[in-house]
């Protein structure tokens, strides 16, 4: 028995990175898996591995959710299940951000979990109940300088997840969070797409993120050294003295879409290894 076993579930980011460790884990534990995202090849390839359903879907487009939301239902007669996992990142100084690059990314990183709960939960609420589990980020709970619009999105997607929970709660949903440190996937990592784009970001020549206005979900470990180069880095900030990987991330969604978290609601997990529990004078 699978700990997934009859239940529907969304990921949206899924052709990559957290949202396709999040798919693979999902079908393994035998949900039913709506692969969602914009990279329709590899997110078709993804789906058709693990025996699963892709839609194509920016989360920005409202129009697009209703059209997600409806083929996830034909395939399967319901859904009730969501994660919110697609999202992007620039980094800019805040007085050097565009408005037009600090609208892109609210647009995806926090309308975009905005409109699938309002697209989905519906849909939960009529299969009797469910969950819904929205991707925050450490900077999300403090600040990050660079990151500014990203933080501001992410601080936003908490206190959507805090609202939703309450009212949500009389439709038998259950609404939380997870909140990534540093996890290895392209946003992390460039190379994991382009290996010139990583030579260009080590080198200063490039401050915005390989492949993440794609509106993916990021990519798994891999690609030359990247790696291991990240490990050493993050290493000498990060208590466990290393970058999180993807199906860690994962996992915790698991948690928060099964029963082992049935009394849970509300609530931001954070999975950093340890980066915000304070500062080592060491």
């Amino acid at each position: 028995m699978g700990r997934l076993d009859g239940r529907v579930v969304l990921i949206t980011g899924a052709a990559r990175g957290q949202g396709e460790q999040e798919a693979r884990l999902f079908a393994a534990e035998g949900a039913e898996v709506v692969v969602a995202d914009v990279l329709d090849e590899p997110g078709a390839a993804l789906a058709a591995e693990i025996g699963a359903t892709y839609v194509h879907l920016d989360v920005g487009r409202e129009d697009d959710w209703r059209t997600a939301v409806a083929a996830a239902s034909a395939a399967y007669g319901r859904v009730d299940g969501l994660v919110n996992n697609a999202g992007i990142l620039r980094f800019n100084e805040l007085l050097n951000t565009p408005l037009a690059e600090f609208q892109q990314i609210t647009q995806v990183n926090q309308v975009g979990v905005f409109l699938g709960i309002k697209a989905v939960a519906p849909e939960i609420a009529a299969a009797g109940g469910g969950t819904i589990v929205n991707t925050s980020s450490y900077t999300g709970l403090t600040g990050m300088a660079y990151v500014g619009a990203y933080a501001a999105a992410k601080h936003a997607v908490i206190g959507l997840t805090r609202v939703a929970a309450l009212e949500l709660a009389g439709r038998n949903i259950r609404v939380n969070a997870v909140c990534p440190g540093a996890i290895d996937t392209a946003m992390s990592n460039p190379s994991l797409l382009d290996p010139e784009r990583g030579r260009d970001r080590e080198r200063g020549g490039d401050r915005e993120r390989g492949g993440d206005r794609e509106r993916g979900g990021d990519r798994e470990r891999g690609g030359g050294d990247g790696g291991a180069a990240l490990d050493a880095y993050y290493g000498k900030r990060v208590p466990l003295g290393r970058i999180g990987r993807p199906e860690e991330v994962a996992r915790l969604a698991l948690f928060l879409t099964g029963e082992d978290s049935s009394y849970i609601t509300g609530q931001p997990f954070v999975i950093d290894g340890g980066w915000l529990a304070g500062v080592s004078v060491l």
